[in-house]
């Protein structure tokens, strides 16, 4: 696959302290879309100084926002695959070499496996979504999709998935989905599914809202 018909799709808000890093990171795998979500600091700057193509929201979207902005600017640049990464660099960029493989050889959709969980609702998220989908680790960041899955289903999220919905579609549809595993680093700042309590519960509402939502 040539690289320039491969999106890297990272969103970010308040991470000029690694957007830079990661973006030259991901240049040998793709083209680097960095949606800056409502950033007060210079992460866009940055990134497209970098070398990404910058969607700018000028007020906080969220996450599955800042994804959405980022499908749909690939889809305007007619790209084929589309893979999600996080922005503060706890991610193994290597590994984005096999979900370019897992996409080439065929899959639909290739989902990372980490190699640790953090908090209780990612836990049973992670056994529901095994029982019903087959998928052990659906709130890893780390995703690699072919795009006509996304227009298939006509969005990335839409009901604050914390980045699972389309790929929990995918799997109930019959897509072929891969899983590969993903090695994590600590991250230096506050996690994107917020602290404790209130990570948990926006967890199980995401779960809660899956289960309802997807077949």
């Amino acid at each position: 696959m040539d690289r320039r018909r491969v999106g890297i799709v990272i969103p970010a808000l308040n991470e000029s302290a690694t957007i830079a890093t990661v973006v030259a990171g991901v240049l040998p795998y793709g083209e680097a879309i960095v949606v800056d979500d409502g950033s007060s600091d210079d992460t866009g700057a940055r990134a497209a100084a970098a070398g990404a193509d910058v969607v700018r929201h000028p007020a906080n979207r969220g996450y599955d926002g800042a994804l959405n902005s980022g499908f749909a600017q690939a889809g305007k640049r007619g790209l084929e695959y589309v893979i999600t990464i996080d922005a503060d660099g706890q991610h193994d960029l290597p590994t984005l070499a096999t979900f370019i493989r897992g996409l080439d050889d065929g899959a639909d959709v290739v989902v990372g496996i980490r190699d640790r969980r953090q908090r209780l609702g990612e836990t049973v998220f992670a056994m529901v979504a095994q029982r019903r989908w087959g998928i052990r680790d659906p709130l890893c960041g780390m995703k690699a999709y072919r795009i006509e899955v996304w227009r298939e289903r006509g969005h990335f999220d839409a009901y604050e998935s914390i980045g699972t919905e389309l790929a929990l579609f995918a799997a109930a549809v019959g897509k072929r989905v891969v899983q590969t595993p993903v090695k994590t680093r600590d991250r230096a700042d506050a996690p994107r599914f917020g602290r404790r309590f209130a990570a948990n519960r926006r967890i199980f509402r995401a779960l809660w809202l899956a289960l309802t939502n997807i077949p």
